[in-house]
């Protein structure tokens, strides 16, 4: 698991996010009110299942609501103090790539087809770094290079239908970092690879975190993932953030029975072989149609009388400095903890 280093100032800040889609059947609460900060250097995971939220929070902070149906109704995203919400669409073409940089789900469908590598690299770099055709062809070797594909120069005349699923999904990483970004965003970066591309991707991803000192945040619904590369972790459920804190205490002491259920649904090598999984049991709530209280009462073992009236406010858990949930339940406290403690 990674340790969780000394946090240096804060370089990104989400306040109170909201973001709905209006469709014909409703409005969808696709985010509802997400706050959190990424420091410099830091890793943040954000966990959950499909739907929660997590890739919407991510297009929210790059400006990449399509309207209609989309909107950003509320809150403020302040990249250094500034709120990139507010810039108008030349400004955030400005950072967008140069500041704030994101990996996207599928490389093939996320790459253009018709152009070369080399023109899907060089572009960024002239438009933002103001390099000229040379340097930036000089420079783009070098990225592909950086990323592990070996003679990157020879590569930039190649197409992405020539490459591999690993390497398509090596340059976009290349692409994220080609500007030498403050924040890179990875939504499901190793999403369709096999396990050992998987790996060596993560382990890529880690490496230029530590050497450039770039803030990353890894969307993933992979919890092994965030265990072994996050320093932080948000965990998600119907557009809202339900409990957060360092990734070690998160793993060591969850404190919300959605972050229980998920590490439980989750094979161990620590358990014995005969041990059974305890999956959540339902599925996640319509949200165009939200219950009132709490979102995940009507698959919670924990469940009271409460959680159908209230939704629960973030609070921070007793004995720590900054693990948050956002639950009216004791989880240590209550009998259904040996539901998943003693499976």
């Amino acid at each position: 698991m990674a340790n969780s280093p000394s946090k240096g100032k804060p370089i990104l800040e989400i306040k109170d996010l909201v973001t709905r889609f209006y469709i014909p059947d409703g409005i969808v609460k696709a985010v509802d009110g997400v706050s959190y900060t990424i420091h410099e250097g830091e890793i943040v995971g954000v966990v959950g299942e499909s739907g929660c939220g997590k890739s919407v929070t991510a297009l929210s902070i790059m400006g990449l609501i399509p309207w209609p149906p989309g909107v950003i109704e509320q809150g403020e995203v302040l990249l250094d103090g500034v709120d990139v919400l507010k810039m108008d669409t030349e400004e955030m073409l400005r950072v967008r790539g140069a500041e704030l940089s994101m990996i996207f789900q599928e490389p093939m469908t996320s790459l253009n087809p018709v152009l070369t590598i080399g023109r899907q690299l060089t572009e960024s770099l002239e438009v933002h770094l103001d390099m000229d055709r040379a340097g930036a062809v000089a420079r783009a070797g070098e990225l592909l290079e950086m990323v592990g594909i070996p003679d990157g120069s020879s590569r930039l005349d190649d197409y992405p239908h020539q490459f591999s699923g690993g390497m398509r999904q090596r340059v976009m990483i290349a692409m994220g970092l080609s500007c030498n970004p403050k924040v890179l965003i990875a939504d499901e970066p190793t999403t369709a690879l096999d396990v050992t591309i998987q790996a060596q991707i993560l382990e890529l991803i880690q490496r230029l975190n530590q050497e450039l000192g770039t803030a990353v945040i890894i969307i993933t619904h992979n919890l092994g993932v965030v265990a072994r590369y996050a320093d932080w972790v948000n965990v998600m459920y119907a557009g809202r953030i339900i409990e957060s804190g360092p990734a070690a205490e998160i793993y060591e002491n969850p404190q919300h029975p959605y972050t229980l259920g998920l590490l439980s649904s989750v094979p161990r090598l620590d358990e014995p072989k005969k041990s059974k999984l305890v999956p959540i049991e339902g599925m996640p709530p319509d949200l165009s149609d939200l219950p009132q209280g709490c979102a995940f009462r009507a698959r919670c073992r924990f469940a009271i009388e409460k959680c159908a009236t209230e939704y629960p406010p973030s609070e921070l858990i007793d004995g720590t400095d900054d693990h948050h949930r956002s639950c009216w339940i004791n989880v240590d406290e209550s009998a259904e903890k040996d539901v998943y403690v003693n499976r």
